[in-house]
């Protein structure tokens, strides 16, 4: 599949030339993601077909017990045990629309090299194995349905490495030194099986990166992984291998792009994948967009990049906070749980709140960012009835407080408070709780919205809008579904009172009209 001709060029410069970050993207701020594929099967959470391969660990020896060993049955039995028999597409995206999304996400593979789409160049796919539907095909249909933007997400460059404990062995008890399955199967092994004329190779990726025989302790077996296959690597498996691997990957982005023409793509890569082949992937999704709409107006997100390279791609902070108002349009995923569905979360009610969803929310729309936000299925495709109650009371707060988010823009400063917060991936489980002093500004329409991240419950200051600070006049303060603030002003800043906190209520927004508000 060859790539699309235009003006943007396989390289940096070009990409950063020719990128506008759309309009509809800086007004959409909130997106959800499906962050659904075979993994979401066993309920474990996150890296299950990575897992599984390693002896001690709780995935190992979950899949011991229910599925049998992994010398016998692997990620590939598991792929078929994908059903998603209560997968209700639309009533799904019902209740997303209604608790804010403005664009959708679908996971189009993982690393466990799985394709949930109709993939032209991966056999293993969702339209032959499992659901046997085109799963990302359905999810884009139903999106644009609803009004949304459709975006998917490949993860398959860390595939080839991400697998590799699979060629091992268990190194104590009863089976020990004894191959895993991905070692010894062929295409041959198929016959008479669900997955007869497929090749298991084309699915685990081949032993690129293989244990040696003799290691005989968990710890032992664990270290060697470490070192060898278990650090997060950008480059592509090495010799000709390694080449049949890149232009693999290339050929299936390009399929996902051309078949579904997603207004966004997210690549879980530090920078973009697998070096010059990402470049290319990058330039053909902007020449297509070009070619459809007359300019670039989709999204390609990548992670880890280097300052210059936000002007060419959108940055995305998986898991993380920013500490500061951003020049750029920006966003940061996260999940209430696991990105896999972990029944755990639903028996010990560690999901994330609402109002904690909110709250992130608010903090990063504030400073220039969008929040993608993963609501975990297991295998069958529902979502359990904690996720459900999460969701209603997001929906509950936009009905009332939506106008302080959507088409927004950022104010002067992003907010203030005692709360301090680090910019970084993967730094939200160090951040403190919020304070009824931790307030984030919006601009809307010629308001300026006041996001109290929690229920004041004393008279509030806010020293960024006292006289001298700030300029503007204030004509009218209004409580979001509620009534008119008691406030005044002087120079150590603006003084407001909010009324108590009712049952189940969170981050209260105060709308200020007036005269000079931006």
């Amino acid at each position: 599949m060859g790539q699309a001709r235009g003006p943007v060029q396989a390289n940096w410069p070009s990409l950063i030339e020719n990128y506008r970050y759309p309009d509809w993207f800086r007004d959409a701020k909130l997106g959800l993601w499906s962050h659904w594929g075979p993994q979401s099967v066993p309920e474990q959470g996150d890296w299950y077909g990575r897992f599984l391969y390693m002896q001690g660990h709780p995935m190992y020896e979950h899949h011991l017990k229910t599925y049998g060993h992994p010398a016998d049955t692997g990620m590939l039995e598991i792929t078929n045990r994908w059903t998603a028999a209560a997968w209700d597409p639309d009533a799904l995206m019902r209740k997303y629309v209604k608790a804010g999304a403005k664009y959708f996400m679908a996971l189009a593979n993982h690393h466990d090299n799985f394709d949930c789409f109709d993939s032209q160049y991966q056999p293993w796919n969702a339209t032959r194995i499992g659901p046997k539907r085109d799963v990302v095909g359905i999810w884009e249909k139903v999106a644009r349905r609803a009004g949304l933007k459709f975006g998917v997400s490949n993860h398959g460059a860390h595939s080839w490495h991400w697998y590799q404990p699979g060629y091992a062995y268990d190194p104590t008890g009863p089976r020990k030194g004894e191959r895993y399955a991905p070692h010894r199967l062929t295409k041959a092994d198929g016959k008479g099986k669900f997955w007869e004329g497929l090749d298991p190779q084309a699915l685990y990726n081949g032993p690129y990166q293989v244990a040696p025989d003799g290691i005989d302790s968990i710890a032992a077996m664990e270290k060697w992984h470490e070192a060898n296959d278990g650090q997060w690597v950008e480059t592509p498996p090495p010799g000709a291998a390694g080449q049949r691997y890149i232009a693999n990957w290339l050929l299936r982005q390009t399929d996902l792009i051309t078949k579904y023409k997603p207004d966004l793509c997210y690549f879980d890569d530090y920078g973009l994948p697998l070096g010059p082949v990402g470049l290319e992937a990058a330039a053909d999704y902007y020449n297509r967009s070009i070619q459809q709409h007359g300019k670039i107006d989709v999204v390609l997100t990548a992670k880890q990049v280097k300052p210059h390279e936000r002007f060419g791609v959108v940055q995305d902070v998986e898991r993380g906070f920013a500490d500061r108002l951003w020049d750029e349009p920006w966003q940061t995923d996260t999940c209430i749980g696991d990105w896999f569905y972990n029944v755990a979360r639903l028996n010990d009610k560690s999901y994330k709140t609402a109002e904690q969803v909110i709250q992130r929310l608010a903090d990063v729309v504030s400073k220039n960012g969008n929040l993608l936000l993963s609501i975990p299925q297991p295998g069958d495709g529902s979502i359990d009835s904690e996720e459900d109650k999460i969701l209603d009371a997001m929906a509950g707060w936009m009905a009332v407080n939506d106008e302080a988010i959507f088409g927004s823009r950022p104010w002067r400063i992003y907010g203030e408070g005692p709360t301090q917060l680090q910019t970084g991936m993967q730094n939200e489980g160090a951040a403190k709780p919020f304070t009824g002093e931790d307030v984030r500004f919006t601009v809307n329409k010629g308001a300026l919205y006041l996001l109290f991240l929690a229920w004041p419950d004393r008279p509030v200051t806010i020293k960024a809008l006292g006289e001298g600070r700030w300029n503007g006049a204030i004509e009218r303060m209004t409580l979001l579904g509620g009534g008119a603030v008691r406030h005044r002003r002087d120079g150590s800043g603006l003084h407001l009172t909010l009324p108590p906190r009712t049952s189940n209520a969170f981050v209260p927004v105060v709308r200020i009209d007036g005269r000079g508000i931006a």
